[in-house]
């Protein structure tokens, strides 16, 4: 899988040392998405993120060549995190039921972190050029091939019935984006952790098996948490 910082490099910066980019440009990107958020990215001048994030204008200059380079580094910022974030939480994890709710938990964190970062997604990726609306689209797949191997796994075990994995995958992340989507709704009912529990609850009654099921129950029984109930 590419990672965050070999698709970086199509933003080329000025300074050579790779620390003091990734820590000027993460404090540059704040403000970007704050901005781009708040004004629209069409709206927003490099002259206003340079102010929002507390560093010059030229500053901003020697670590990116616009703001199409701001916008691009703002949408891969969320990519890094999902990139991150879903392994570490992996880490230690052995059972593949187990493993696949980790990962989509993951997933839903790093959302509800970058819920500006996740909607300036939806909204300005059509601003970048053909050539890097298909970096970012790229970058998604190979995120989504994270939970994706997680489900295939699930399916390998019997855990899960046989199905279109990469549709199952999408449900999931959908799912999980629409907690930045909808979040002025949601927020008002339940918290991030009722939300996952939730939609871990409608993703497997569609998918476990009986095997499943009966791996499921021994696992909540341990943990003294209540198993999704079969639907008859």
């Amino acid at each position: 899988m590419q990672n965050y910082s070999s698709r970086a490099l199509e933003v080329k910066s000025l300074v050579i040392d790779e620390a003091l980019v990734r820590e000027r440009r993460s404090q540059i990107v704040a403000g970007a998405v704050k901005l781009f958020s708040q004004k629209g990215y069409d709206q927003t001048t490099v002259q206003q993120v340079a102010k929002k994030a507390g560093v010059s204008t030229g500053l901003i200059y020697q670590y990116v060549h616009d703001k199409e380079d701001l916008l691009l580094l703002s949408i891969l910022d969320v990519v890094d995190s999902y990139a991150r974030e879903i392994p570490a939480a992996l880490e230690g994890v052995e059972q593949p039921l187990d493993r696949c709710c980790a990962a989509f938990a993951a997933y839903c964190r790093v959302v509800d972190a970058r819920r500006e970062a996740t909607l300036l997604a939806y909204r300005s990726t059509n601003s970048l050029p053909p050539r890097r609306q298909q970096l970012i689209k790229d970058a998604e797949l190979e995120t989504n091939e994270l939970i994706g191997a997680c489900i295939q796994e699930c399916v390998n075990q019997g855990l899960f019935r046989n199905v279109d994995i990469e549709l199952a995958t999408y449900q999931l992340v959908m799912y999980a984006h629409a907690w930045a989507l909808k979040h002025w709704h949601f927020v008002k009912r339940i918290d991030l952790e009722v939300y996952i529990s939730r939609g871990l609850d409608l993703f497997l009654h569609g998918l476990l098996t009986d095997k499943g099921h009966e791996h499921l129950q021994r696992q909540t029984a341990g943990s003294g948490k209540a198993a999704p109930r079969r639907k008859r």
